[in-house]
């Protein structure tokens, strides 16, 4: 392998980028090579121009150049340290489109129609702690804090660790449900085998859920998330709250939650209400 794609993946790692956007810049190095047949070190300005003019004639989303990009620039800047390559690399704005959110008796409906007793569980916390659903399968028992009311989340996005908020009725929940299961330590949700659910299998059981709960949307893994994060805002919770219990490094992140929400747009006065009725 070319040597500057291994540091890029070793650089990548140190600076704690999670392995999925890892293989993502990996693969993109690996592109760029294969496309002028040459190592990377010998590529030339001209060429990432090239190939980034070919990336922004896709026919992709906006998302997915901003990551090809993205991948570029990081391989110029921080690995090569050559930032003058990739000075005209633009990153193309992304959509970022409103999250999917249930209301309070979607989430209750869902919940109850997901049968198999780990997946509620793993539900449960997501939804009531606001967790990734990566996050949340990870959980091992001495993580969860019952006296101090909090979650230790450990291997958050990035590998940055937080505390998650755990409320007494999820507190209570998570007892009742291992008390029944009884999972192998240290994890909270293993199998009797020991294994942990695939995020796979848990996709389609809270599908399937959803399906037999009647729901008409898209429900994900984290659209529970996101459910969490727009009810804590719609009764009031400050962003700044909300943004730390979701484990957001930019209150950027956390905004597009409270840009629109169901409750305050019901409550929200159209200015024509407010003007004097005229009469008839």
């Amino acid at each position: 392998m070319d040597s500057s794609i291994t540091r890029l993946g070793q650089d990548l790692a140190r600076a704690g980028y999670v392995m999925k956007t890892r293989d993502a810049y990996v693969a993109v190095a690996k592109q760029l090579g294969e496309r002028f047949g040459c190592t990377i070190e010998d590529i030339t300005r001209d060429q990432i121009r090239e190939f980034v003019d070919e990336v922004m004639a896709r026919d992709r989303s906006a998302s997915t150049k901003h990551a090809v990009l993205c991948g570029v620039r990081f391989l110029y800047v921080r690995t090569l340290g050559r930032p003058e390559m990739v000075s005209f690399v633009r990153l193309p704005r992304r959509h970022s489109p409103l999250p999917t959110v249930m209301s309070l008796a979607e989430v209750g409906a869902l919940l109850r129609a997901i049968e198999e007793p780990r997946y509620q569980a793993i539900a449960m916390v997501m939804y009531g702690a606001g967790l990734r659903v990566a996050e949340a399968v990870a959980l091992e028992v001495r993580d969860i804090d019952g006296p101090r009311g909090v979650i230790r989340v450990r291997h958050g996005k990035g590998d940055k660790a937080r505390e998650a908020k755990l409320s007494r009725s999820l507190y209570t929940w998570l007892r009742r449900y291992w008390a029944r299961e009884r999972p192998p330590l240290p994890h909270l949700f293993a199998s009797s085998a020991g294994k942990l659910p695939l995020v796979r299998t848990l996709r389609k059981a809270i599908a399937r859920a959803a399906e037999d709960a009647s729901i008409k949307r898209r429900v994900t893994p984290h659209v529970l998330r996101h459910s969490f994060a727009t009810h804590l805002l719609e009764y009031g919770t400050d962003v700044r709250v909300v943004g730390a219990l979701l484990g957001h490094a930019s209150l950027n992140t956390t905004a597009r939650y409270a840009r629109v929400t169901e409750k305050l747009v019901r409550g929200t006065p159209s200015p024509l209400d407010l003007l004097p009725q005229p009469r008839r």
